[in-house]
């Protein structure tokens, strides 16, 4: 059916109330100065009208009958609304200010609702059009959709420091009486990790960093196994690079004590299958959402999360690795994108209150710098917005992969790692030692 054929939704009554009740009280407007913007009318006059009472009120100049007809003189939009006489009108409609709030809530959800069916019928057009790329078309749509919702539904109003407060000492009281070891996040399982973060906490983006062949994967892995498997805290594993099988192959390795290798080939006695058999039900047992989806884009990343957390009560997220997704936009190069990518990561983790953890690859500058080659900030690959936008970024270095023996010529380093925490927005800066077992992939508290 032609959306042309039928009205779209509106609130013609509402919109000339509400600019009355501004013009007869300036207060008015402070209700509701983060909830309506001019294109939210559906009639152009009062676009008009509202536009000039924001540059007004943005000039901090009064807001009254007088003033609204002047600017508009001014400006030479005072013929758009007819005359002075329909602003007269506006506010002989009203008596005051009281329902401004109620009101103006109900001229944005009409707006909305106009937004939801342009885009509707945008999509409907490029659906029939057959030179349409589908999967450009579904990351348009879900773009389009999210736009609508962060811009008008995502929106947090101002909070008094007295309700803020209220709810931090009601977090901490929940805290203690969990009796968690201090722990106000998410435990990693790495006792002197958690004691630096307290656990990975709600809306943080988390950054593990290192040169192929450091381990990433096996320790992003091992960390999830701890919180997953063990605690029985409901995590979402999106792995690009290995396949879902792979993965659970090295998790089976992690509680059976059978190497990697072992059961690659399935050389097993029939002491061991049974071993293998009675120990992945922990695994089993365990709420571990997978995803190996090659190449995803950040648009399926964030619909996909959404998903887990409503449906699946998923409270944190792992990504291996970041350099492997997409954001399907016409970026200028891969800096750019990547950027994209790490300002998304972090603004899911704030819309979905949950922890993200990501890994992502170093450059090569590691490898041509002498010395004990430790990682650095200024390594991070393909752009620096990745140590903006986290709240953490740690690096994954094992001395013995570079034919080092020794912790600066004195402890030995054989079997050894650190996790380098360059970066906590939150906290305290360390080096943290852990065990590698080379055979199994994994690591453990040192």
């Amino acid at each position: 059916m032609d959306k042309n054929l039928k009205i779209p939704p509106q609130a013609l009554e509402l919109e000339e109330i509400v600019l009355g009740a501004i013009m007869i009280d300036q207060k008015g407007l402070y209700k509701i100065i983060d909830i309506l913007s001019p294109e939210m009318f559906y009639n152009t006059k009062h676009q008009e009208i509202y536009r000039v009472i924001q540059q007004l009120f943005h000039n901090s100049e009064p807001i009254d009958l007088y003033t609204i007809s002047n600017k508009l003189r001014n400006l030479g939009k005072i013929k758009i609304i007819g005359d002075e006489y329909y602003l007269i009108k506006l506010t002989q409609k009203v008596v005051s200010s009281a329902h401004i709030e109620y009101h103006s809530s109900i001229i944005k959800y009409k707006f909305i609702l106009r937004s939801l069916i342009n885009i509707s019928y945008e999509i409907i057009e490029k659906s029939y059009d057959e030179t349409t790329d589908i999967f450009e078309l579904l990351d348009y749509a879900e773009s389009k959709f999210f736009e609508i919702t962060y811009n008008n539904l995502s929106k947090k109003k101002f909070e008094h420091v007295q309700s803020i407060i209220l709810e931090s000492i009601d977090k901490m009281k929940k805290i203690a009486s969990l009796n968690n070891n201090g722990l106000s996040g998410i435990p990693s399982g790495f006792s002197k990790i958690d004691d630096i973060t307290s656990g990975w906490q709600n809306s943080e983006l988390i950054i593990f960093a290192a040169r192929p062949g450091m381990g990433k994967t096996a320790f992003i892995l091992s960390m999830a196994n701890n919180i997953s498997v063990y605690n029985k805290i409901p995590i979402a594993f999106f792995s690009l690079e290995m396949s879902s099988i792979q993965l659970i192959n090295r998790l089976i390795a992690y509680q059976t004590d059978l190497s990697i290798n072992k059961l690659k080939t399935a050389n097993l006695s029939d002491l061991e299958w049974k071993l293998l058999n009675q120990k992945i039900k922990k695994i089993e047992q365990s709420p571990f959402y997978i995803d190996d989806t090659p190449a995803l884009s950040i648009f399926d990343l964030r619909s996909k999360s959404r998903i887990l957390v409503s449906k699946y009560g998923v409270r944190i997220i792992m990504i291996d690795y970041l350099q492997l997704m997409t954001c399907n936009k016409n970026t200028i190069n891969r800096e750019q994108e990547i950027s994209i990518i790490s300002r998304s990561l972090k603004s899911i983790a704030k819309e979905l209150n949950i922890p993200i953890i990501a890994i992502s690859q170093l450059s090569r500058a590691v490898e041509s710098r002498g010395g004990n080659k430790r990682p650095l900030l200024s390594d991070l690959r393909e752009s620096g917005a990745i140590e903006q936008d986290a709240d953490i970024v740690s690096f994954i270095y094992r001395p013995e992969y570079y034919g080092f023996n020794t912790w600066n010529n004195i402890d030995t380093c054989k079997d050894q790692a650190e996790i380098i925490i360059a970066k906590h927005r939150n906290g305290k800066l360390d080096n943290i030692r852990l065990r590698f077992i080379k055979n199994k992939a994994q690591f453990l508290n040192y």
